[in-house]
C-alpha cells in the first residue's frame, strides 16, 4: 500500500494553515487518526511496515507505543509481527509504564509511533523501557516527517532529530513539509488564521 496515497484517500493529509505541536506553522498536516479509523487500512499499513522490519532481520519481542497517538499503530504492528503490544502514557507530565504492563530484563522492544517528527515522545518511551532493564532495538512509525533518517531513505537527518543515530528507524514514507516560526509565517503575514489540529488541539 502506498502510504502517501493512503493518507490522501482517507483525508488524513490536510492542507491549510496549522499550528504544529512545536509551535511552528505549516501549510500541511498529517492526521493519522483518520488513516487509522479504517481497520483494514490500518492492518495493511502495519503489514507493510512489519515487512521492512522482518527483512532487516531484527529480533523483536514486544512493540511499545507512546500513548495516545501511537497506540493503534503500535497494536497493529505488533499483530503483524506476531508479538506483544504495550504502551507508555503520561501521568502528571511524565511518561510511565502503567496498567500492569511489565518488561523483562533484556526483552527486545521496538518503539512505534504513528508519526515521527523529531522523535521526542519516542525517545521518552525508549528511556522508560531502558530504565526498566529491557533493550530498545529500534524505532518505527507509519510516517516520518523527515527530521530523522529512516531506513532506506536518502534524506539527511536534521539537527532537530532526537533519536539515537545507532538505532534504526523504520517508516513507510517521508512527509517533508515547509515549516515557519510564527514571526516568519507567510500565511500569517497574508492574514490567514492558524488552527491547531490533533490530540493536543482538537
Amino acid at each position: 500500500m502506498n502510504a502517501e496515497q493512503a493518507y490522501k484517500d482517507s483525508g488524513a493529509l490536510l492542507e491549510g494553515h496549522f499550528i504544529l505541536s512545536s509551535g511552528n506553522h505549516s501549510n500541511r498536516y498529517l492526521q493519522s487518526a483518520k488513516v487509522l479509523e479504517d481497520p483494514k487500512r490500518a492492518a495493511a499499513l502495519a503489514i507493510d511496515l512489519a515487512k521492512q522490519i522482518t527483512d532487516a532481520g531484527i529480533k523483536i519481542d514486544t512493540v511499545c507505543a507512546p500513548a495516545l497517538g501511537g497506540v493503534i499503530s503500535g497494536y497493529e504492528l505488533a499483530r503483524a509481527l506476531g508479538v506483544r503490544s504495550i504502551f507508555v502514557e503520561r501521568k502528571e507530565g511524565q511518561m510511565e509504564l502503567r496498567r500492569g504492563f511489565e518488561v523483562s530484563r533484556d526483552e527486545k522492544i521496538l518503539i512505534c509511533e504513528d508519526i515521527i517528527t523529531t522523535g521526542g515522545s519516542a525517545l521518552e518511551a525508549a528511556n522508560i523501557i531502558t530504565k526498566l532493564g529491557a533493550t530498545v532495538v529500534g524505532f518505527s512509525a507509519l510516517a516520518n516527517r523527515g527530521f530523522c533518517k529512516r531506513e532506506g531513505s536518502d534524506t539527511t537527518p536534521k539537527i532537530e532529530c532526537k533519536l539515537p543515530s545507532d538505532l534504526p528507524l523504520f517508516a513507510l514514507a517521508d512527509f517533508e513539509f515547509a515549516m515557519y516560526t510564527p514571526d516568519e509565517c507567510p500565511m500569517c503575514k497574508a492574514g490567514s488564521q492558524a488552527i491547531k489540529p490533533g490530540s493536543r488541539g482538537n
